[in-house]
């Protein structure tokens, strides 16, 4: 009996070349748009494997070493469930060109390049937190008429703006934002009362929705990458940064936190706005503040592995964090998070997990308000 792939469900992204009875030869699909065509970007992966026998299965993507970004594979696993439980790492192999994934003997088996965070959950996390007191408002509407919903929490004069999966592949970013979300709306947590009597928190769970459902890694319906839009964005081609970068207009900007995920480098870290021709000394300042602060309430995050300032020279302020940076002068920074693991912390069994992320979200909460804090006015 051959195993049985699928992919047709939400974030589902797999071809499938050749199935054997206990192997079959698969290839990474590029990020799609609405009309059907194709963008250059391919990296994400979700599929189910059904009759994986009692000796397991040897997966081989044959395009690996094709992929967007084939460093990524180099100390990379697998995420995987079984029978819908806990997610775990498969032992998985690169050469340079293929990538071998083992599977266990299992009825049903979901493999992902990391821990999907669905639609329907995100549904969930809107609806839990106006339950707990957030306002909810939509800022607008995707490509494909989906919700962009912001969460407004807090009262304070300071606008505190975070954004997660511009990437939509990048899922940790949705991760991370509900174990903040999660502590922020703790009644019982004297950090969470602090910052909600500083500052009123606009949240955006997930800025692209299209891209989340239809399988992408990093474009939304229309194949736009959108954070390279926010210098020109559009209402054909990126009305998901348009309708936020709007709504950050309207409210002005004390802080604002990008979140995202690294395909190759294995640590946590935050991407500043120091190569901008304006960035001042009190920037820098409150930068290396945060950063310290951020060190000393996660043993996760570090400072000493991350980009280049030179890495984003040429499309500086069409990125979100450089252009909130620019416009309003504020700490505004893009937080990078690995698929692998934390180099600096490994877990051998969950490496880097949707329950860590989450754990940084709320650990991030100290260190901005102790920023607050500081520049209060």
């Amino acid at each position: 009996m051959s195993l049985t792939f699928t992919s047709s469900f939400d974030s589902g992204a797999i071809e499938v070349d050749a199935v054997g009875d206990d192997s079959a030869e698969l290839r990474i699909r590029p990020d799609v748009r609405s009309d059907g065509s194709r963008s250059e970007f391919r990296q994400w992966f979700h599929f189910r494997v059904g009759g994986v026998g009692s000796s397991g299965a040897r997966l081989r993507v044959t395009n690996a070493g094709e992929t967007t970004y084939p460093e990524g594979w180099r100390g990379y696993r697998a995420v995987a469930r079984i029978d819908e439980q806990r997610w775990m790492r498969l032992p998985t192999g690169y050469d340079g060109r293929t990538m071998t994934i083992e599977v266990p003997p299992s009825r049903t088996i979901e493999v992902a390049y990391f821990e999907p965070y669905s639609w329907e959950r995100h549904r969930a996390l809107l609806a839990d937190c106006t339950a707990r007191g957030a306002r909810q408002q939509r800022l607008g509407g995707s490509l494909q008429g989906r919700e962009l919903d912001r969460l407004i929490i807090g009262s304070g004069p300071q606008p505190v703006w975070i954004i997660a999966r511009q990437h939509p592949g990048e899922t940790m970013a949705e991760w991370f934002v509900d174990g903040l979300l999660q502590r922020l709306l703790d009644p019982d947590d004297a950090v969470a009362r602090g910052l909600q009597r500083m500052a009123t928190f606009h949240i955006v769970p997930n800025m692209n929705p299209d891209g989340s459902v239809l399988g992408n890694l990093r474009t939304n319906a229309a194949g736009a990458n959108l954070n390279r839009e926010w210098l020109q964005p559009s209402a054909e081609r990126s009305p998901e940064v348009l309708a936020v970068r709007d709504a950050i207009q309207a409210t002005g900007c004390a802080a604002f936190f990008d979140i995202h995920g690294d395909e190759v480098l294995p640590y946590v870290f935050i991407a500043g706005c120091e190569m901008l021709p304006g960035f001042t000394a009190r920037q820098q300042q409150e930068q290396g503040a945060f950063a310290a602060d951020f060190r000393a309430a996660s043993a996760d995050f570090q400072s000493e592995h991350g980009y280049s300032a030179k890495k984003y020279q040429d499309d500086v302020l069409k990125l979100a964090s450089k252009y909130i940076g620019h416009t309003f002068g504020c700490l505004s920074l893009t937080l990078e998070m690995p698929f692998k693991d934390n180099a600096n912390a490994p877990d051998a069994d969950a490496g880097w997990s949707s329950a860590r992320s989450a754990r940084l979200g709320a650990d991030m909460l100290g260190p901005v308000l102790k920023h607050l804090e500081r520049t209060a006015p």
